[in-house]
């Protein structure tokens, strides 16, 4: 069965890589998203991946910290949670390159976008550690940026909710989940998909977003192969 797309941009939230333990590392969980990306690589598919750091850092929303220090502290535990995908890929059998937007050459590459899609050309998966090197620019417009760099097919965006509902699922039970978005209709009506400068810049690229569910880790692969999951905005 050929893949749906060639080259994909997977945005994990930091959230899902502590699994049950809410915060830190569950390896259990990493490992079982390799398992789900190697299967993608091993079908042809080209993965580029953006971990936020929420499992580490929340300085931000407290507002006890000057923003552009807690962004810092943010952008380094990215960096933190790109290093552990990347052991979890590796364990799985697939070669990784870890790539920052800070520079820290003893830890990672910099990154590069030649050099990146040199790797993909070569079926390694790159890690894209540290959001965009700038402050007051969430994980979300980083992995847009990135999408946009590499010439993606199109950004998965791995949560923990099956798609976009017109509320929270979690509060109201009688929320209604969409199948398909237009972006306009995501500004409209006020859905929290994402931050608005990752919306427009996907939306001024052509990239469309694929929203899923990340607690079935297989929901990887079978988004790679066009099955119906979740909620695309395009």
């Amino acid at each position: 069965m050929e893949p749906k797309y060639k080259r994909i941009l997977l945005k994990l939230s930091g959230e899902a890589l502590a699994g049950d333990k809410k915060m830190g590392l569950d390896y259990e969980v990493i490992n079982s998203f390799g398992k789900s990306i190697k299967k993608c690589v091993d079908a042809g598919v080209e993965v580029g991946i953006v971990v936020g750091g929420g499992n580490f850092w929340r300085g931000r929303s407290s507002g006890a910290m000057d923003r552009t220090r807690a962004d810092h502290i943010g952008m380094l535990a990215t960096i933190m949670n790109s290093l552990a995908v990347a052991d979890g890929l590796e364990h799985c059998g697939l070669e990784v390159r870890v790539q920052t937007s800070i520079s820290m050459p003893q830890v990672a590459e910099p990154y590069i976008r030649n050099k990146t899609i040199r790797h993909f050309e070569k079926g390694r998966v790159c890690i894209f550690g540290g959001g965009t090197g700038n402050p007051f620019f969430s994980t979300d417009t980083a992995a847009a940026l990135r999408a946009a760099e590499i010439e993606a097919d199109i950004f998965f965006k791995a949560t923990m909710v099956d798609g976009v509902y017109d509320k929270d699922p979690h509060q109201y039970p009688d929320a209604v989940r969409y199948d398909k978005l237009t972006f306009n209709e995501i500004l409209s009506k006020g859905l929290k998909v994402m931050d608005s400068t990752a919306a427009a810049m996907c939306q001024d690229n052509n990239i469309p977003i694929l929203v899923f569910d990340l607690s079935r880790p297989d929901n990887i692969y079978d988004a790679c192969m066009g099955k119906n999951i979740g909620t695309i905005v395009k």
